[in-house]
């Protein structure tokens, strides 16, 4: 059995992969359906960006589930602070998450411009509020949540849903809105033609230089908030109990990573240099769409390795009881779960990719309005 060090970090390394799978492979539906009015001027433009993503959709969530299920499985108090502490802003992600089946289920139901036009906003609104939700939680784990426990390891959290809407993690929130817009503008553009990919590669040329904008900003501005850093050194292998040690908030903690570990710089390289690299493809007047959508994803990786580079080791810092915050030596399942768990995944996330592969082969090409026309089962 590897050692439990090693397992604790091999799972970070795991979440931090899901969690870029989420965004990558969620995100373009996401997106595309946040640029409906933008990208698509006529009923059946919208119905070609729908058809676009619909017959993926519902397999890209096998990430979420992933991400969801791996937190649960390896990493018990991180699942309970969050979603209990968290538990309206995921309830405002459920709502916006369950907006998206629904509309692709009911919105030609009926062909009327103003039923349809209802679902198409509540579209457009399951991939904003979605994406704002992700970004701004991301923003408060790097800000520290308002979190303690008892001597019994009993959860408090003393937050609300409104307290977590501080400046800069609205500031995450629109890094999160504009980066999911560019990754859908960028898949469009591979997989439709004409005026709808000509339009959606302009979003993707504008939102991709805002995200590099945004990131460089909220790099500015993180290196002047105070952070959290472990006082002592941790025992890599010791018991799961975040009451075991003492944190101290310190200026500038979010940047130390990156004087420890010069290596740490390439994921904020990554995200600015694929988002400006994205932008750039997208703009030329060859476009080198599926280039850009490698470039997009590239984008994306960087701006959340660059949020898990910063946080390590924590996992979810605590504002309220900073010695409380959970760190990846001291939030993780036992030694031998974490190791079945390895075993599970080297069996099946392979065959997940295989399959995942296979689908995207199969339903290669683009979607035009002849194609929808022609499938009397298209949304």
């Amino acid at each position: 059995m590897a050692s439990y060090e090693l397992l604790r970090l091999l799972w970070w390394a795991v979440l931090g992969v899901l969690l870029i799978g989420v965004a990558v492979m969620d995100g373009f539906d996401l997106g595309a359906a946040m640029l409906l009015p933008i990208v698509g001027r006529s009923d059946m433009d919208r119905r070609v960006i729908l058809n676009s993503v619909g017959p993926v959709w519902e397999g890209n969530q096998v990430w979420l589930i992933l991400g969801a299920g791996a937190v649960f499985a390896a990493w018990p108090p991180l699942y309970a602070v969050a979603f209990s502490g968290f538990y309206l802003a995921m309830l405002l992600l459920l709502v916006a998450l369950i907006l998206r089946p629904v509309g692709f289920a009911f919105r030609s139901r009926v062909a009327d411009a103003r039923w349809r036009n209802v679902w198409d906003g509540g579209l457009v609104a399951g991939g904003l509020v979605a994406s704002l939700v992700f970004g701004v939680a991301f923003g408060n784990a790097l800000l520290g949540v308002p979190f303690r426990f008892d001597d019994t390891l009993r959860m408090t959290y003393e937050g609300d849903l409104f307290g977590l809407f501080r400046p800069f993690a609205i500031l995450c929130g629109l890094i999160s809105v504009v980066m999911i817009a560019m990754h859908g503008a960028v898949y469009l553009a591979v997989k439709t033609g004409g005026d709808i990919q000509r339009r959606a590669r302009g979003v993707a040329v504008v939102t991709a230089i805002a995200l590099a904008a945004l990131f460089v900003l909220a790099g500015l501005w993180a290196a002047q908030l105070s952070g959290f850093v472990v006082a002592h050194a941790q025992d890599h292998s010791g018991p799961s109990n975040p009451l075991l040690k003492a944190v101290i908030r310190e200026p500038g903690a979010l940047m130390r990573n990156y004087g420890l570990e010069p290596w740490a710089i390439l994921a904020p390289c990554l995200g600015v240099g694929g988002a400006l690299t994205t932008a750039a493809l997208s703009r030329f007047a060859t476009p080198r769409p599926l280039a850009a959508f490698v470039a997009s994803s590239a984008a994306v990786a960087g701006v959340i390795a660059t949020a898990g580079v910063s946080l390590f080791p924590f996992l979810l810092p605590s504002s309220l009881a900073p010695d409380a915050g959970l760190t990846v030596w001291d939030a993780s399942s036992s030694q031998t779960t974490l190791a079945i768990m390895t075993v599970a995944t080297a069996v099946f996330l392979p065959l997940i990719l295989a399959y995942t592969a296979w689908v995207y082969r199969v339903l290669r090409g683009p979607v035009t309005a002849a194609t929808v026309a022609a499938d009397h089962h298209a949304y």
